[in-house]
């Protein structure tokens, strides 16, 4: 594996480990030569359905975009690294279950918000408002509200969850 920082290719692992998910290989390496350390991810290679876009077009479902839309969405929020990967393999893993050759942005827009609702109320909000075009305040209300509702009916009114519950076993 080559260093990112300098591209020596002579690298050591340091520490390795699977994810919460068991479904990818989480590895810290170092360099020789710097002595900087990165991280890299060793998953299997599987076929997800190509997204449908609005007009039509067809793309290839990206890890990467998804990050990108969950990061954007969770700027600033008190959310671990881990919990956003947990998330990303989440969505992964339904859009594998779902055995479609192609899934419409909709589908896949639906299966982000389920996953930003349980991290993150206010990524949630984001990703909802540019999602759904949101184009007056009336419509966030109406979100807010759809959003509260079930928590103040059960009496949570913890809208942030920065960790998810512990996975027993772990």
């Amino acid at each position: 594996m080559k260093c990112p920082f300098c591209g020596n290719a002579d690298t050591q692992v340091v520490d390795s480990r699977t994810s919460e998910e068991g479904d990818a290989i989480r590895r810290r390496r170092q360099c020789s030569s710097c002595g900087k350390r990165f991280t890299t991810y060793e998953r299997a290679e599987l076929f997800l359905p190509a997204i449908v876009k609005k007009d039509g077009s067809r793309v290839e479902f990206s890890r990467d975009k998804l990050r990108g839309s969950l990061m954007l969405a969770l700027r600033k929020r008190p959310v671990r690294a881990e919990a956003i990967d947990d998330a990303i393999s989440s969505i992964e893993e339904k859009l594998l279950v779902s055995a479609a050759r192609e899934v419409d942005t909709k589908f896949l827009g639906e299966l982000v918000m389920q996953q930003l609702k349980q991290l993150d109320t206010v990524a949630y909000i984001r990703f909802a408002s540019v999602y759904k075009s949101f184009e007056d305040l009336q419509s966030f209300s109406e979100e807010i509200a759809h959003l509260t509702a079930p928590a103040e009916s059960t009496g949570n009114t913890s809208k942030t969850k920065a960790r998810p519950p512990a996975k027993k076993g772990a």
